[in-house]
Order: structure tokens, then C-alpha cells, then sequence
């Protein structure tokens, strides 16, 4: 387990945190004390932005960027799940690939 999350506050907390990937804000309303909500918001914001920006992208290259928005959207879900299990399961793990970056920081 990472040092930076208290056991109580994952246990308390890790399904608000599963929220975080579906609509990122609710865990900075509901759990704004808990480090453990806000790290999987700031996750699932990520993962909005890479979704909505790389889609936006994709579409606007004609034909091969067209073939690729399917592609991506199966990645996205496949970080998409990685994301609320590693939040259910009470491990802060980043997301492959865009889960080193942060947005949202703890207060």
C-alpha cells in the first residue's frame, strides 16, 4: 500500500472514489478530507480530458484518424476499468500511460 493513504480513509472512502471516474467532481464535494477520493478524481479527470481530447483530434483527420476513434475509445475503457478496480480495491496505482500527471492536488 502507498504511505501517502490511511487505511481508514481508503476503507471509508473507496467507493466515493469509484465515483471519481465517472464524474470526477462528486469525490471533491462528498470526501473533500480524503486524499485517497481526490488522487482517483484527479485520475478520472484524466482520463475525461484524454478522452474528449484525443477523440476531438481523431475525428477532425479524415479516414485514418476516423479508424482510430474506435480503437481508442476500447483503450479508454480499458483504463476506464483498470481505474475503478484499482479505486474498489483500495490501491492507488496510477493509470498506465496518463496517470502521472496531476491536476487536482490534495488541500
Amino acid at each position: 500500500m502507498d504511505d501517502r493513504f490511511d487505511q481508514q480513509d481508503i476503507n471509508t472512502n473507496k467507493y466515493i472514489a469509484l465515483v471519481g471516474y465517472i464524474l470526477f467532481f462528486i469525490p471533491l464535494l462528498v470526501a473533500k478530507d480524503s486524499r485517497y477520493a481526490t488522487y482517483h478524481a484527479n485520475q478520472g479527470l484524466i482520463l475525461l480530458i484524454c478522452t474528449v481530447g484525443v477523440n476531438f483530434i481523431l475525428t477532425l483527420i479524415p479516414f485514418f484518424g476516423w479508424m482510430l476513434v474506435p480503437l481508442h475509445g476500447m483503450c479508454m475503457l480499458i483504463l476506464f476499468i483498470i481505474g475503478v478496480m484499482n479505486a474498489v480495491s483500495g490501491k492507488a496505482v496510477p493509470l498506465p500511460v496518463i496517470g502521472n500527471f496531476t491536476i487536482i492536488q490534495h488541500r
